[in-house]
């Protein structure tokens, strides 16, 4: 009888001659394509894709949803802020689970929590609405924080350009699904079926991401496995004691505030200044296209550049100029504002993520900062809705809380010249 035969995982192998499995260099070279940087990067644009889509086609569907379980205004928020919420949350667990079981069964874990938390906000109980928004929530944080760390150990003479693709990718996702939601809905039967074809998305990348998980555990240049080892638990600088891990914290917090109140009152703001309801939606539908030029611009410039404090301030001017339009003459301009105000939150976004990865030495540390950036920012960005609708419902119009906007511009110019410098945490 042969002797029974494990793998680096100890997983028993079935001997060769007993169900004509491939042999050891077959086998390998198997692996080697699945670990190839090819794979990955196509691995990488599906869980990019996730990243924002099942958020975004939400938006277009809450007058359907609210109407669907009987809600109010309050508990309609809900379910755009419990997804923040937990992003925020999520974003605490991510380092532990990769050093647990690797980056990338985590991202394999996280895609599968994903399309299950996208199907459960479909289900009949108005419970499950809210439980399936934090599933969706922390499945999102996850995604979020792993990535930099990946990105920073399989690409590091390429970080700044994976870290354009990605971003590009993720709001590419999130335009898709708001464009799409309304056409899906009429096309399925109603926003069950919109939401829930989101779900097919997540399947697919978890079906790339699979082969990646297993390739990783079995210990192939790319695995995991290698690199979380030489970094145990609470291994590595200190991040709360350093100042440039919580100006990048702020800059990730303060540009995803601005961006999720124009994500919440954008389309309301120009109603409200006579704009038609149809084209106040078209009018956000290219702001947040237009997203995707400054996401892909500003990290390939920033990834150029040694010390990134010119480029935060020039950025962090270009959204000035368009808040101070849209406070000044916000239907007149709307379409130069919706541009630039678009351009430079992709460009913020692209610009935060890219700081994670250059401001730090090395995978694990870039990853720690990925989840205390998106920990704190995620939590700071949900109280901006709330906190701007409040603001607006006490004064009776929109300019005090635009001009809290550029309160929050002027903010991003200290962080900008802080995170921007060339320094290591």
């Amino acid at each position: 009888m042969s002797e029974t035969r494990t793998d680096p995982t100890g997983i028993p192998l079935i001997d060769a001659e007993e169900d004509l499995a491939p042999t050891p260099a077959v086998a390998a070279a198997r692996r080697s394509l699945l670990a190839h940087p090819a794979f990955l990067l196509l691995a990488i644009v599906l869980a990019s894709l996730n990243m924002r889509a099942a958020l975004a086609g939400v938006s277009p569907l809450m007058g359907e949803i609210s109407d669907h379980f009987g809600l109010g205004a309050a508990a309609s928020s809900l379910v755009t802020t419990i997804p923040l919420v937990f992003m925020g949350l999520g974003s605490i667990v991510a380092p532990r689970l990769a050093r647990r079981w690797g980056t990338e069964a985590a991202l394999c874990g996280a895609l599968v929590l994903l399309a299950g938390g996208i199907l459960l906000r479909v289900a009949p109980p108005v419970a499950a609405l809210f439980v399936g928004c934090a599933l969706v929530g922390t499945a999102i944080a996850l995604l979020n924080v792993l990535m930099p760390g990946l990105v920073k150990r399989d690409f590091p003479d390429r970080a700044a350009g994976m870290t354009a693709l990605y971003s590009t990718t993720l709001i590419l996702g999130a335009t898709g699904s708001a464009a799409s939601a309304v056409p899906l809905e009429n096309a399925l039967g109603g926003w069950q079926g919109s939401l829930a074809s989101w779900s097919l998305l997540a399947v697919l990348a978890t079906a790339v991401w699979i082969p990646q998980a297993v390739t990783a555990r079995r210990g192939t240049p790319h695995g995991a496995a290698a690199s979380v080892a030489k970094h145990p638990a609470g291994d590595g600088p200190k991040l709360s004691r350093s100042p440039l891990a919580w100006q990048v914290t702020l800059l990730m917090g303060t540009q995803s505030l601005i961006a999720y109140v124009c994500i919440a009152w954008m389309p309301t703001v120009f109603t409200d200044h006579g704009m038609s309801k149809s084209e106040a939606g078209v009018v956000y539908a290219f702001y947040t296209l237009v997203q995707m030029a400054g996401s892909f611009v500003v990290p390939m410039l920033a990834g150029r550049l040694r010390d990134q404090r010119l480029l935060a301030v020039v950025v962090v001017a270009v959204m000035s100029a368009g808040v101070t339009g849209l406070l000044v003459a916000p239907v007149a301009g709307a379409w130069v504002w919706a541009t630039l105000m678009g351009v430079a939150q992709g460009g913020m976004l692209g610009l935060a993520l890219t700081l994670m990865v250059l401001r730090t030495r090395d995978a694990h540390t870039a990853a720690r900062l990925s989840g205390m950036a998106q920990t704190g920012g995620y939590l700071l960005a949900s109280v901006g809705p709330f906190a701007i609708g409040a603001v607006h419902q006490v004064t009776g119009d929109w300019t005090l809380p635009i001009a809290l906007l550029l309160v929050a511009c002027a903010a991003l110019v200290f962080l900008g010249l802080g995170a921007g410098r060339n320094r290591k945490i």
